[in-house]
């Protein structure tokens, strides 16, 4: 992501903590993410991506959706296009949905994870893609220019807006293709829905395969979006699946493209085990190309050992989904994600998608008449895993950390002493004055002596006078 405090734009429009990249835009509402920005950001689109065909417009549940979404699509038709409103639904729905109706681009009101008074806006080209960098570079230009001005001297006549809320049951469509005949008869399954995207259609996915289905935070609520529950925070799922019995649950965020699961027990399947449980499959029927996986950094050095002595190949990259997809794509993969649940595969044309990985586990644990307990335990087992976050305010600092000689060899004495059996990390947060150190070991003592020593060391050296 870019700190959109470097452009001109943001610096007028009092966007000092706003960010703009591949993922769009995201930050507080009327402080970061204002309409008048919204406004700019649907005319650019409009200029930049348009063609004949209609943008695509979707939400999350959050309260300020109505309003961007409204700025938007104002932007858009002063640009001379056609909106479709697509309402509230699963930002993967809308990637879906632009292919399959060959629209000219799609923007998603949502922030994600993030808490409620954050809202923010996602970018898809033509292809159902998120925006290239040269696109981002072109709307940027856009950006620096005063709205009122830019608007006015477009001189071109005006789109037409119309609700397609319809359009939510293609996508629902798509999803039940990809498993084929599988049903999910028998089972009972939790869905913690977030009070988010995953409401517009994630009850009515499960009922239509026969499974017996019990929600939880499963009414589209702008106010409650995140709030101690979906994937951020497990503890209601877990509850609730082992007070009901359940066989299994699944969470969402707030926009539906990332899941995690809980089996029986409570335990966590996150996205590590996801890959690997998954990959399992596809490598058995020989439909994972070089028996290739794409994750990230942060994964497991477990799920990474288990996967290599199947004979199969981890290729990491840096931390985020644009960079997964990238991988993918260059490598021809068919399966790839994050820690977090965010799993892209080649069944809906590698778009994050928590609605549809929660359909492939299940159907897969049905279909071999395992449960998620027990599939889960043919898994791996994960490494002891601590990271710890450092503020260091001096950018300079916290970015050329590798400069600082007792910390920089501090790192490789650890690397050193813990061999193959471990591993550290060490990034400068992109959005916050943070340095985080993860270490990773088979051994846990290892973990906590090493992080403690590397925290301190950057503490003191870091942030020296």
């Amino acid at each position: 992501m870019v700190d959109a405090a470097n452009y001109p734009s943001a610096k007028r429009l009092g966007k000092a903590y706003a960010s703009f990249g591949t993922d769009g835009i995201r930050g507080k509402v009327n402080t970061v993410l204002t309409p008048e920005l919204a406004l700019q950001v649907g005319f650019s689109c409009g200029k930049i991506l348009g063609g004949e065909e209609p943008f695509l417009i979707g939400r999350d549940s959050r309260s300020s959706g109505p309003m961007l979404s409204s700025a938007l699509t104002a932007g858009l038709m002063a640009a001379g296009k056609d909106v479709w409103d697509i309402g509230i639904c699963p930002t993967p729905a809308l990637a879906c949905l632009i292919k399959k109706f060959d629209a000219a681009g799609g923007l998603m009101v949502s922030a994600s994870h993030n808490p409620p008074e954050d809202n923010g806006i996602k970018i898809f080209e033509k292809s159902g893609f998120k925006l290239s960098s040269k696109h981002k570079q072109l709307i940027e230009k856009y950006l620096e220019q005063d709205s009122s001005c830019l608007i006015k001297n477009a001189r071109q006549g005006h789109g037409n807006s119309y609700q397609r809320y319809d359009l939510l049951q293609s996508y629902s469509d798509s999803l039940l293709n990809t498993i084929g005949n599988s049903r999910l008869d028998g089972l009972k399954i939790v869905l913690d829905l977030c009070w988010g995207s995953a409401t517009a259609c994630g009850l009515e996915l499960f009922n239509a395969l026969g499974a017996e289905v019990i929600v939880i935070h499963g009414t589209p609520n702008g106010k409650l979006i995140n709030v101690d529950c979906g994937s951020t925070n497990l503890d209601p799922l877990k509850k609730a699946v082992i007070e009901q019995g359940a066989d299994m649950g699944f969470a969402f965020d707030g926009d539906a493209d990332r899941m995690l699961a809980v089996d029986k027990k409570g335990r966590v399947l996150d996205g590590d085990h996801i890959l690997y449980l998954w990959g399992s499959e596809l490598k058995a029927q020989q439909k994972l190309p070089d028996n290739r996986l794409v994750a990230t950094v942060m994964s497991n050095l477990g799920f990474e050992n288990a996967w290599e002595a199947k004979g199969g190949e981890l290729l990491r990259t840096p931390v985020g989904d644009e960079h997964v997809h990238k991988a993918m794509i260059e490598t021809g993969a068919a399966l790839g994600g994050e820690q977090s649940g965010h799993i892209l595969s080649t069944n809906n044309s590698l778009s994050g998608d928590g609605l549809l990985t929660a359909l492939q586990l299940s159907t897969m644990s049905k279909n071999k008449s395992l449960s998620l307990e027990n599939w889960l335990n043919e898994s791996f087992e994960p490494y002891p895993q601590k990271l710890v976050n450092i503020h260091v305010p001096n950018k300079s600092n916290r970015k050329d950390w590798c400069s600082c000689e007792p910390f920089q060899e501090a790192v490789m004495d650890a690397k050193a002493s813990m061999g193959k059996d471990g591993r550290v990390l060490v990034r400068a947060s992109g959005t916050e004055p943070l340095l985080r150190v993860m270490v990773e070991a088979s051994d846990q003592e290892a973990v906590n002596s090493w992080t403690n020593q590397l925290a301190q060391l950057a503490q003191r050296h870091l942030n020296a006078a």
